[in-house]
């Protein structure tokens, strides 16, 4: 199938009354876990990729080879968007050139005229390419490539303008935030949300910051009009976990346990336990 923009995949979800997770890519066990798993459980998926895994993985052009031959190769049927997360201006340009097939302009911590600005013309090289492009309003908290935001509320004004520009997707703050959340976290703003919904209408929602979030607040969020739940840290988590155990249990140590193939294996399944976990909330399962 190749990949295909978020568009139609968000569009179904959001009448569905469903979410499209995007589960950010980091390497080759990243992705093949996430891309065999939504293939086994027939579920649309997007690939996200930041400005700082992009980088790690050499650049943008490697990803996007990568992703489109490992999905000839494992054979997906499904729909796959390959997407830059919380891309700069210059980022933007950078994975349009690669060839991926949808496009974060991240312009929250740009003044509004200057975030409007740069999204239009955005907006006019995705439509002519046939990309989907998501917009964001209001800082997601917590820190992603170093980038540090306190997790503000966005103004669902401000939301309004940026949607009436044509982007495909919003994500607009509502008290969510990238990484751990402190034991002290109040929870979303669904007060926010359901007054951003109100501004933007049929706009497909962006709830960045999905590890953490307890299950009914994401269901919640679903119901309010969020198409697309961002999930990174938690696979992460899962990777990290399990790599610890194996070799906290010694397996490394016995017979070719070192090999490479051996060691990532027990982490690369964990991420593929998150991602269906994470599916199954979402609702996404079968949807393909």
């Amino acid at each position: 199938m190749g990949l295909v923009t978020a568009k139609e995949m968000l569009e179904k979800a959001l009448k569905g009354k469903y979410a499209v997770g995007q589960f950010n890519i980091n390497n080759l066990e990243w992705t093949k876990s996430v891309l065999q798993t939504a293939q086994e459980l027939n579920a649309p998926v997007i690939l996200g990729v930041s400005e700082g895994a992009g980088k790690y993985m050499t650049g943008f052009k490697t990803v996007a080879a990568m992703v489109k031959a490992m999905i000839e190769e494992l054979k997906i049927t499904v729909p796959v968007a390959l997407h830059l997360d919380h891309g700069t201006y210059e980022g933007c340009y950078k994975c349009i050139k690669a060839g991926f097939s949808s496009i974060m302009f991240d312009g929250s911590h740009f003044p509004i005229e200057e975030n409007v600005a740069k999204t239009t013309e955005l907006v006019h090289v995705c439509n002519q390419l046939g990309l989907s492009l998501e917009a964001e309003v209001g800082a997601i908290g917590g820190e992603e490539d170093g980038v540090i935001g306190k997790g503000e509320c966005a103004d669902p004004e401000e939301c309004k303008k940026i949607a009436d520009l044509g982007v495909t997707m919003l994500a607009a703050g509502i008290g969510n935030i990238h990484g751990k959340y402190p034991a002290n976290w109040p929870g979303l703003s669904f007060e926010t949300l359901a007054a951003v919904k109100e501004k933007v209408g049929e706009m497909p929602l962006v709830l960045h910051g999905g590890t953490g979030i307890p299950t009914d607040q994401i269901k919640k969020a679903i119901s309010l009009g969020v198409a697309k739940i961002n999930v990174n840290t938690e696979c992460q988590l899962a990777f990290q976990e399990a790599t610890r155990k194996y070799v906290e249990e010694g397996k490394d140590l016995v017979g070719k346990g070192f090999d490479p193939r051996k060691l990532l294996a027990p982490g690369a399944q964990a991420i593929k336990d998150t991602v269906k976990q994470k599916m199954e909330i979402f609702g996404c399962i079968g949807k393909a």
